[in-house]
């Protein structure tokens, strides 16, 4: 992307934090709702960088489901936010090393459909292994310290909606250089030429797993804040819907920018919550119907539609 259009999607980013804010403090009981669209965000930007590549994964909800319970099993020896959020994020991002050197061996549906295999296998340990997770029942976290700070619970919420939008500024800044950088163009060029790309003596195993242990490591960022926002962890967090829930927030936002992934998960779970409020028994009627009219009027996603806007408004 140009340098101009870099500036324009920075000044989009800021412009959106604010609004996040500002609605915040308008409605105090969606700090909640935002905090998990930023959280889920940040699993979607890792699946943004493996689509960058042609491949689609299809149980990346094993990452946000072990970084969850890595903050359930941690939190009672180590209750502070501060530490377990980046412990989460790197067990996810070791898993998804170990994982990885095996998965970016294929491509295409081998590779999304290898992903849901483990996923689920990571789903059926969760709930076989009742004696260590409690099984479906899931296990209660307690609420950690913030920077050695005991909070009030609307403090708190406070606390953890500053995190993730902290972090969803500087995961989308960082996956926005990492896109720019070799690396990253090498990740275009496994989804087009990958032939060409070993020919120049670039691995592109290498390449897509450097991506894939990134993605994995966004994933157990989500995840661990997910599990210190809702304080209840589940293996459901694991299950195949889970995972095509990221992938139905990345086709909503659109993958052309890394404004995409935070445009759908916020649409997402805005419109989850009105659509259940309205009508409790429709509401997955609803979701799909949406994603229906996305798929066939705006392919690009909810950011190729604000792009169009914004250059019709340059050409005004």
């Amino acid at each position: 992307m140009s340098e101009p259009g870099g500036r324009t999607e920075a000044a989009l980013a800021l412009a959106g934090a604010a609004a996040l804010v500002a609605v915040a403090f308008a409605a105090p009981w969606l700090k909640f709702v935002l905090t998990l669209a930023l959280a889920k965000g940040l699993a979607v930007l890792g699946i943004l960088l493996l689509l960058r590549a042609g491949q689609v994964s299809f149980g990346h909800a094993l990452y946000v489901a072990f970084a969850a319970y890595v903050v359930a099993f941690a939190a009672p020896s180590m209750p502070e936010a501060l530490v377990l959020l980046p412990l989460a994020a790197a067990g996810s991002a070791l898993l998804g090393l170990v994982i990885g050197l095996f998965v970016c061996r294929y491509r295409e549906i081998f590779f999304g459909m290898m992903n849901l295999a483990l996923s689920m296998v990571f789903y059926s340990l969760l709930e076989k292994l009742y004696h260590l997770t409690k099984g479906t029942d899931g296990i209660r976290v307690l609420a950690p310290t913030v920077a050695g700070m005991r909070l009030d619970r609307d403090s708190y919420e406070w606390a953890l909606f500053g995190i993730a939008l902290a972090l969803a500024l500087g995961a989308g800044f960082l996956a926005r250089v990492y896109l720019a950088s070799p690396m990253g163009q090498a990740l275009s060029a496994i989804k087009t030429r990958e032939t060409r790309l070993e020919f120049m003596g670039v691995s592109a195993r290498a390449a897509l797993l450097c991506a894939y242990v990134a993605s994995a490591l966004l994933a157990g960022c989500a995840g661990a804040l997910i599990a210190m926002t809702t304080r209840h962890v589940t293996p459901l967090l694991g299950y195949w819907t889970a995972s095509g829930e990221l992938v139905f927030i990345a086709i909503l936002g659109g993958a052309g920018a890394v404004l995409g992934p935070f445009l759908g998960a916020v649409a997402f779970e805005m419109v989850r919550v009105y659509a259940a409020a309205t009508v409790a028994d429709s509401w997955q009627l609803i979701l799909g119907s949406v994603l229906l009219g996305v798929i066939l009027f705006a392919a690009r996603g909810l950011w190729g539609l604000l792009e169009s806007a914004l250059r019709r408004v340059r050409g005004a």
